[in-house]
């Protein structure tokens, strides 16, 4: 009896330690928010010449870009474009309360595309 629940305790303990490994991706927005002002801010300072307070906003607001976007493969394309016009439009707006001058904005805007283009490709496995 001991043996079938120090087997069982044991198979617990390594499910819950895959499940744990599985879901590393998912971070709630405070964490995420945390490794971004680590790992993109100073590059985003560097290349945008943005002050440190400004930085903190535009990751901030980026951050809510993010969530915004998130669910859009299940809405069709037209939805997808309005979808994503409507939150490109907010996001200007919100940069530009912080206040960013239209300039900053597109260096901004500038700086997230090309690290889109440098991101490497998730699944599939493919070459560009």
């Amino acid at each position: 009896m001991k043996k079938i629940i120090t087997v069982a305790i044991f198979a617990l303990i390594c499910s819950l330690n895959t499940a744990q490994a599985q879901g590393g991706g998912q971070m709630d927005p405070a964490q995420m928010l945390e490794m971004m002002k680590q790992r993109v801010k100073p590059q985003l300072i560097e290349k945008t010449k943005l002050t440190d307070a400004q930085a903190d906003k535009v990751l901030e607001i980026q951050l809510w870009s993010q969530g915004e976007m998130r669910g859009m493969r299940d809405l069709s394309e037209d939805e997808r474009a309005a979808k994503m016009k409507s939150v490109n439009e907010e996001k200007t707006k919100k940069f530009k309360a912080i206040p960013l001058t239209d300039d900053q904005i597109k260096s901004v805007n500038d700086f997230y595309e090309e690290m889109r283009k440098n991101r490497p490709q998730r699944g599939g496995g493919g070459s560009k």
